[in-house]
C-alpha cells in the first residue's frame, strides 16, 4: 500500500525492547570532548550578525500591550504597530526611565505608563529603534553594540517546513550558564540514551562533522512514546550560527521536521552569575494523510509539545549549568 508521493506506507510505531539502563553501551569513548569542542568553536565563529532570539512570534501578538525582554544586559521592548508589523528598541523610557515593557500600545502607539511619553517606533527624544525580524515562529531582534560582529540584514533563520503544513510550539526555560554551555549540551548527542532514558531508545551517533566542520552529527534514535512502543527516526544536528542548533529529521517519521535550539544571553557578557534563556521552537511536518487533522488540533497539541521540550531541558539546563560552573571554577575536564 502506498501512501502520498507514492512511498510505500509503514506504521509509524514500532515494538522495542529496550535493555535496562546499566547494560546499555558505554558511549563516553565516542563522545570525545576534542570533537565536540571543535564543533562548539566552529559554532562560535559563524556569523550572527548580532541577531538574537527573544521570543515566539505568538507571545508578540498582542495588539495593546508591549512584550519585554532583556537580552544581553540591555532591556529591550517590542510591540505591534497598527498594521501588524513589530516595532523593538531600548526598553529604558528615555524621559525619567521606566519600564516600557510595562506601559501600553493604543493604535500602534506606545504609551508609557508613567507620563505618557509616545513612541510610534521611529527615533524620537534620544530613543532609537532596533531592527527586528518576526520569522513566523520566533522573533529576532538586532543588538549591534552587545554581539560587536558585522551587521546581518535579517537572522539566519534555519529551513522549516512550510508554515501550511506543520504545527509548531516554542518552549522557553532560563538556566545559571553562558549561551555556550546550551550550545555544547546539544552538540553531545552522546548523552541522549543514557541523559534521558525515559525519551531516546538505541541512540546511535552515525556520522559526525568533516575536517571542515561540514556534515553535522547524525543520530539513529527511537523516541519512546509508551511502554515499548517507538518512533525509529534519523537526525542530523547542525550549528547555522553561534547560539543555534538544529535538529533536522531527515528519514523516518516527521522527516523534514524541525528542533531548533536558541540560546539568547540575558546577562552581559562576563557577568559574575550568567543567565541564559534556552529558547526551543519544535516545527513539527509529516506527509501522512492525517496530519491535516494534527494541524487542526495545533491549539491542544502545543501545550503538549512543550511539556515534552519542558521536561528534556529540567535535565539539559542541569547539564548546562554544571558545565559552566566547572568552567568558571576552572575545574573543567580538558
Amino acid at each position: 500500500m502506498s501512501g502520498r508521493h507514492g512511498r510505500r506506507w509503514t506504521p509509524p510505531l514500532r515494538m522495542r525492547r529496550a535493555p535496562a539502563w546499566e547494560r546499555q553501551a558505554p558511549t563516553w569513548r565516542e563522545a570525545r570532548p576534542a570533537l565536540i569542542a571543535g564543533a562548539l568553536e566552529r559554532a562560535a565563529a559563524r556569523p550572527s550578525g548580532n541577531w538574537y532570539v527573544v521570543g515566539a512570534s505568538r507571545e508578540t501578538a498582542a495588539r495593546d500591550r508591549p512584550y519585554g525582554r532583556t537580552v544581553a544586559g540591555v532591556e529591550v521592548v517590542l510591540w505591534r504597530a497598527a498594521d501588524g508589523s513589530l516595532r523593538a528598541g531600548p526598553g529604558v523610557c528615555p524621559h525619567l526611565g521606566a519600564p516600557l515593557r510595562d506601559s501600553r500600545v493604543v493604535c500602534g502607539t506606545l504609551l508609557c505608563h508613567w507620563h505618557g511619553l509616545a513612541l510610534d517606533g521611529g527615533p524620537s527624544a534620544g530613543w532609537e529603534p532596533y531592527p527586528v525580524y518576526d520569522d513566523g515562529v520566533l522573533v529576532w531582534v538586532r543588538l549591534d553594540a552587545a554581539g560587536g560582529e558585522p551587521a546581518l540584514g535579517r537572522p539566519v533563520v534555519p529551513v522549516r517546513p512550510s508554515a501550511g503544513n506543520a504545527v509548531d510550539a516554542v518552549f522557553t526555560a532560563v538556566g545559571r550558564c553562558e549561551p555556550q554551555d546550551v550550545v555544547a549540551n546539544r552538540l553531545d548527542p552522546w548523552h541522549g540514551s543514557w541523559f534521558h532514558p525515559y525519551a531516546f531508545v538505541g541512540l546511535k551517533v552515525v556520522g559526525t562533522p568533516d575536517g571542515n566542520g561540514d556534515g553535522g552529527f547524525a543520530v539513529e534514535v527511537s523516541f519512546r512514546v509508551a511502554g515499548r512502543l517507538v518512533v525509529p527516526v534519523r537526525a542530523v544536528f547542525t550549528a547555522p550560527e553561534p547560539r543555534t542548533v538544529v535538529m533536522h529529521i531527515t528519514d523516518g517519521e516527521g522527516a523534514g521536521s524541525v528542533v531548533e535550539t536558541h540560546a539568547t544571553p540575558l546577562t552581559r557578557p562576563g557577568a559574575a552569575v550568567p543567565r541564559t534563556a534556552v529558547v526551543e521552537a519544535v516545527v513539527a511536518a509529516s506527509d501522512r494523510r492525517g496530519f491535516a487533522v494534527a494541524r487542526a488540533a495545533a491549539p491542544v497539541l502545543r501545550p503538549l509539545m512543550r511539556r515534552t521540550a519542558g521536561r528534556l531541558w529540567r535535565d539539559d539546563l542541569a547539564y548546562a549549568e554544571r558545565r559552566w560552573s566547572l568552567r568558571s571554577t576552572g575545574r573543567f575536564p580538558s
